[in-house]
């Protein structure tokens, strides 16, 4: 058996950015990204000053995240332990970027598909060392088999004390550092300069400024000087996906409830408009999904080249799914056949429900994000779903002549959503976790993203909630109209702040 790993002697590195240029002359990479670059980490106060390195890349991990959540198998882990990829199966989702704890990957510019550090794996399979090894003039790279007893790498490690990063992550990396400074190694040890970044503007790639959280206090022990940029692979199409799929799938389940309580025949709102309202925000969000990627032409590879494992393909199967039952639902509607709404309004229900919480299994796949790991995300969306639905039917119910138990029960459904969101938002606020946790759930609610969180808490639960009572008492359509779009609003305001505070903590 072979297992490749590399060791870094941080002892004898001198920073000198060889092994980057040799990086970059082998693989093409293009300016602004790096598949391995130098840290620069400065500790103390004058004159009793010092400079660290740490020489970043892959870790080509035993347990690669970024290999489980690749959703067409263009990162995989070869036999030999070197996590590779394959450009002509990259979908350019980003999800690997969220995946991994260590900032390994990015996005090529001239091929807009995920690359990052695979051992110089050409070079290996004929017997060569990568390009990094071959330039360092300190000979600080060590790579070989760390299964083989006499290479040269386990004799390092059998005779000196070696560290990883993130263990905590589990991930079992195979980047060894010998010597290397606790805050070269731990980006929450240091704040970053505000020129810290190679080639780029600081507040542009990276707008966190890094700060103690809460009990803390003794993590930042430098400063970050020198290093690269690493853009925020997530942002407003992805949170405001998570809003459209949240109505989509709620409008089905608001259907379903109406249903249930013996209004399949209420043909003009359950059969034909919350079928509709489903139908266009899933074709919404499909569109977003679509958009998101960097090569949005092979989309389909979902479907044709798919890696099971992954939560991005079952959750594109899911919200197929979704769709299918949804439109035999709506052709029941236009047939006027009680009988066949009635027969599918269970499993289109099970599927809105799997389209509103899948999510939360593909961001718990985002072992680098862990405000995203939270036990809490998946009953946080199906909420949001019933608040979302309840709140698309009370925009709806003034077109239709419908029955005052049917109104009654969107408003119920909305006020339910509502209070349960304010109880697992509460909870979750409430609860301590990791440092990482803390740090994104400050950026969330008292730093970048305070404005958008506040005015979801506002909008999507206070308001809603007051008003959402109000129509009950009242009896009053108009009410629960803007009911149902305070929450809606509240919704995709929450998803953009979550969505942004989950990748606002650094990795590198």
């Amino acid at each position: 058996m072979t297992r490749y790993a590399f060791l870094i002697d941080q002892d004898t590195c001198i920073g000198c950015h060889a092994c980057t240029v040799a990086c970059k002359a082998e693989h093409d990479v293009p300016l602004g990204v790096n598949r391995t670059w130098v840290k620069y980490i400065e500790k103390g106060e004058f004159p009793d000053t010092r400079r660290f390195f740490a020489v970043t890349r892959c870790n080509h991990c035993d347990d690669a995240p970024c290999v489980t959540i690749c959703p067409t198998t263009s990162l995989f882990r070869r036999s030999d332990g070197i996590v590779d990829f394959d450009d002509s199966r990259c979908i350019g989702c980003k999800s690997c970027m969220n995946a991994c704890p260590y900032d390994a990957l990015y996005i090529n510019p001239a091929t807009q598909t995920a690359h990052k550090c695979n051992f110089c794996s050409h070079r290996v399979e004929v017997g060569l060392e990568p390009s990094c090894v071959i330039v360092c003039p300190t000979q600080s790279i060590f790579a070989g088999d760390v299964d083989d007893p006499t290479s040269r790498i386990s004799v390092m490690l059998g005779r000196h004390d070696t560290q990883v990063r993130a263990p905590e992550q589990g991930t079992r990396p195979h980047v060894f550092y010998k010597g290397a400074d606790e805050a070269a190694l731990d980006p929450l040890r240091t704040k970053i300069a505000v020129d810290g970044m190679i080639w780029s503007d600081t507040t542009e790639h990276h707008p966190t400024v890094q700060v103690d959280p809460p009990g803390h206090g003794d993590q930042v022990i430098a400063r970050t000087t020198y290093t690269t940029p690493h853009p925020m692979p997530w942002t407003g199409k992805v949170s405001a996906y998570l809003a459209t799929k949240a109505v989509s799938a709620g409008a089905l389940m608001a259907g379903a409830l109406a249903v249930v309580t013996g209004h399949a025949d209420e043909r003009a709102l359950v059969g034909i408009a919350l079928p509709v309202v489903a139908l266009l925000f899933a074709a919404i969000t499909g569109v977003l999904l679509i958009a998101d990627l960097k090569q949005p032409g092979r989309f389909l590879y979902i479907f044709t080249r798919p890696q099971w494992g992954s939560w991005l393909v079952k959750g594109a199967w899911i919200l197929l799914g979704e769709g299918l039952f949804g439109s035999v639902w709506l052709l029941g509607g236009m047939i006027d056949s009680p009988g066949l709404i009635q027969a599918v309004a269970l499993p289109a229900a099970l599927f809105a429900a799997g389209t509103a919480g899948y999510t939360a299994f593909l961001f718990g796949q985002c072992e680098g994000r862990d405000l995203w790991q939270t036990p809490l995300l998946l009953p946080t969306l199906l909420a949001q779903a019933a608040a979302a639905g309840g709140g698309a039917g009370l925009v709806l119910v003034p077109m239709f002549d419908v029955g005052d138990d049917v109104h009654d029960a969107l408003r119920w459904l909305l006020v339910g959503g509502v209070a349960s969101l304010a109880f697992l938002l509460a909870t979750e606020l409430s609860s301590s976790g990791t440092v990482h946790v803390e740090l994104a759930q400050r950026a969330l609610t008292h730093g970048r993203y305070r404005g958008r969180f506040w005015g979801s808490v506002v909008a999507g639960i206070a308001v809603a909630a007051v008003l959402g009572v109000l129509a009950i008492v009242a009896d009053s359509p108009a009410v629960g109209v803007a009911a149902g779009v305070a929450a809606i609003v509240g919704i995709a305001l929450y998803e953009d702040a979550f969505v942004r505070a989950g990748q606002s903590v650094p990795l590198s």
